[in-house]
């Protein structure tokens, strides 16, 4: 195992300046492309349907502490569970319902962040800058302020941040800008879920529109023949789950000799879904000599490990970001026994304010299922999982983002960092796994200063 010296140089920033990314996916190519010769590559009052009784004999609905947990749809609660693959979420920590329960939505003062830079002043090429500009980016978040400084000096680094705060272009930026000065120059970058990926390739395209700077984007779900085919076409950054880049880098379509820039992106998720090996695997694959960034919304003993064996020195930036249920408004949803839970749902959904909705579910078959049935219902429905290929995936995320459905169906994996807005509320049909999957979850309303609603049925 290659071993690296550690030490940090620490950072921090409290700015609260969250930036919404890119949602589409494709392969990047904002011009022709030579085609190379290989492949080198408290007592709180929960909340109430409208189908609940008013008169004063109805009992009110109400939560409890200690609610069963792994319950997956079913019309009439219950019902069998299947496994959502094994990669899927890590099991077996309890959840205190109490903490699903915050009616009070804290409006706060916002913190004015006054960044050291401006765009203008990096010192990037000049037609990096002027597309940066056509993107409306004016002056950097916190994250971009405190961390494109150290990566165009070299320095490898470790950025603590949450989705939705500009981080994206945070390593985007000083990377593109050494590709431009040496067009020889590949980058790798790993992410979580094919969505990620996608997001991130299309927040590339925006940053190289009229460059000769070409990517592939490398995820499962899709056809791997037309990925090998693209590879073998010139390209600078290579963005995909690990996964499918090991199965690639085994074909001996990718040869991570050339790639002497490394980022890892959400790279607690990453161990989440079990793709520790497949990290240290490619990463061992490396230079020695390298550029290595980490982004993680924690910094675990696991993540610790990682730094230790393959960062140089780095970086250590923190930002934090305003907590998340201070905009999200949550309460708890009883099914009382004998109840159908369907009916539950529907009657929640008829009501005006539940205009865009994205309701979580734990297993891809439960996720599914629910969708046929609220199509079966005259709702307009979609749903996301692992089950669907990448194009019904993306299809969905359309279909969605531009209002032409009402209603998202995910499992946890799936909805991993998507940015969509103007969700209105988020339904958890099914209790997550962890609390932490709960803060996730309820993290897709309630963002960009905007106020957001979650319900959990219990």
């Amino acid at each position: 195992m290659e071993q690296r010296k550690s030490f940090s140089r620490s950072t921090s920033s409290s700015g609260l300046r969250p930036r919404r990314e890119s949602s589409n996916s494709s392969r990047s190519s904002s011009s022709s492309r030579p085609r190379t010769g290989g492949a080198s590559s408290g007592t709180s009052r929960s909340y109430s349907s409208s189908r609940q009784k008013t008169d004063a004999t109805s009992a009110p609905r109400a939560f409890s502490s200690r609610p069963p947990l792994g319950r997956t749809f079913n019309a009439s609660r219950g019902g069998s569970s299947r496994g959502s693959g094994k990669r899927g979420p890590r099991k077996g920590q309890h959840i205190d319902i109490s903490r699903f329960i915050n009616k009070t939505v804290i409006t706060e003062e916002a913190v004015v962040f006054t960044p050291e830079h401006l765009f203008k002043d990096f010192i990037i090429d000049e037609r990096l800058k002027a597309n940066i500009l056509t993107k409306g980016y004016n002056e950097p978040t916190p994250i971009q302020d405190r961390v494109i400084p150290h990566i165009l000096h070299g320095h490898d680094l470790v950025g603590i941040a949450n989705t939705g705060t500009g981080k994206t272009a945070a390593f985007l930026i000083p990377l593109i800008n050494k590709v431009l000065a040496n067009p020889k120059e590949k980058v790798i970058v790993m992410a979580p879920t094919r969505e990620l990926a996608q997001q991130i390739e299309m927040e590339l395209k925006g940053f190289v529109k009229g460059f000769k700077i070409f990517s592939v984007c490398c995820v499962g779900g899709a056809a791997i023949g037309r990925q090998i085919s693209d590879l073998r076409y010139q390209h600078n950054f290579i963005i995909g789950t690990p996964g499918r880049i090991k199965d690639l880098i085994e074909r001996k379509c990718i040869n991570l000799a050339d790639f002497k820039s490394v980022v890892l992106d959400e790279a607690d998720r990453m161990l989440d879904m079990g793709f520790i090996h497949d990290m240290r695997y490619m990463l061992a694959l490396m230079p020695k000599e390298r550029h290595t960034l980490f982004f993680s919304a924690t910094l675990s003993p696991e993540i610790g490990a990682l730094i230790k064996d393959f960062l140089k020195e780095p970086v250590m930036v923190s930002v934090k970001t305003q907590d998340t249920s201070k905009n999200v408004e949550q309460d708890v949803v009883k099914i009382k026994s004998g109840e159908d839970k369907l009916e539950v749902l529907h009657d929640l959904l008829i009501q005006p304010e539940f205009k865009k909705v994205l309701i979580f579910g734990r297993t891809k078959h439960g996720v599914e299922k629910l969708a046929v049935a609220l199509g079966k219902k005259g709702f307009k429905a979609q749903s996301i999982h692992g089950d669907k290929n990448q194009g019904q995936r993306q299809r969905a995320l359309d279909t969605f983002k531009k209002g032409m459905a009402q209603i998202l169906v995910a499992t946890d994996v799936a909805a991993r960092g998507l940015d969509i807005a103007g969700v209105s509320h988020v339904i958890n049909f099914d209790i997550p796994e962890t609390y932490d999957d709960y803060v996730h979850r309820i993290g897709r309303t309630g963002r960009a200063g905007q106020k957001g609603k979650a319900l959990t049925f219990i």
